[in-house]
């Protein structure tokens, strides 16, 4: 087999990778922040891509563009769950937690199931077919977007969670509970931001996935699946790690359907995460506890 090609599949796998820490990185900081595990993550991206392929289908929009309007209403739908629905549910036992939004995502893949219908849809945006000659690569010009689109996210997320009081605020929460009520920190509001900024990151990948992938209604749980194998391969709560995580998957599942059946790639997936945890249970970049 040319390398060429080889090199061609890892570099296109990264580049999707990347934008599978994003979708990641949303579920990574709401459990490390919050301590609660978002089982309604992939429906809520499969809400944001729907909604990216409303604002193209009806007013030509380009999902990179309709990727920030989409990021704030994620926000808002986020902050609102954490605010309404989860905080009654922070002291209670984790099942609990699990049954809430395993009902949630059931309400959002039913409720875009009667809206959309069952049939795949996509986004065909103009330069959808172009190629970006680097040497002897010649890499998807709508994957190298996305993938620059998803490290700019990141790298401000990082940044506003290192330098802003706010952020620094929302650290000190996932430290130390007590002694961030115990200064006066109003931690039920912080707890609903960090909700929110997930939401955010999961409605901005979601946008941006549209231009990669068809959209189902039922497409959410795979995307959930995903998530946490990605999450738990870099380390829960890391967001460093998330991204790691996103690109290994991203490159297996590029040199898989390589090398073996497409259809296997999931397999190839679960067979890193199954390692990680034999000999680095807490991630790749996670702190033992």
């Amino acid at each position: 087999m040319p390398v060429e090609l080889i090199a061609n599949v890892a570099v296109q796998g990264v580049l999707t990778g990347l934008v599978y820490g994003l979708m990641a990185l949303g579920l990574s900081v709401i459990f490390g922040v919050v301590r609660v595990v978002n089982f309604a993550h992939g429906e809520m991206m499969t809400m944001a891509s729907y909604a990216a392929i409303v604002a193209f289908t009806a007013w030509n929009i380009d999902p990179l563009v309709a990727m920030i309007p989409i990021a704030i209403l994620m926000f808002a739908v986020g902050y609102m769950m954490q605010a309404l629905l989860i905080n009654p549910f922070i002291n209670r036992p984790e099942h609990s937690q699990f049954i809430l939004l395993a009902a949630v995502a059931i309400i959002m893949v039913n409720g875009l199931l009667m809206i959309f219908g069952p049939d795949s849809r996509n986004v065909l945006v103009d330069y959808a077919l172009d190629s970006i000659q680097i040497g002897p690569l010649l890499v998807d010009k709508v994957r190298v977007i996305t993938a620059v689109v998803a490290l700019l996210i990141t790298t401000g997320l990082f940044a506003f969670f290192r330098l802003s009081h706010t952020g620094k605020a929302i650290r000190a929460c996932a430290d130390n509970h007590l002694g961030a009520l115990v200064i006066g920190l109003n931690v039920k509001h912080l707890y609903a931001l960090t909700f929110g900024i997930g939401a955010a990151c999961v409605g901005a990948a979601g946008a941006m996935v549209t231009l990669l992938i068809d959209t189902t209604p039922v497409i959410g749980p795979s995307f959930t699946l995903q998530a946490f194998v990605i999450v738990i391969i870099g380390g829960l709560g890391s967001m460093p790690g998330a991204l790691l995580g996103g690109v290994l998957i991203g490159l297996t599942e590029a040199l898989a359907g390589l090398f073996f059946d497409p259809s296997a790639k999931t397999m190839f997936g679960v067979a890193i995460l199954i390692l990680v945890l034999l000999f680095r249970p807490q991630g790749l970049l996670g702190r033992r506890v």
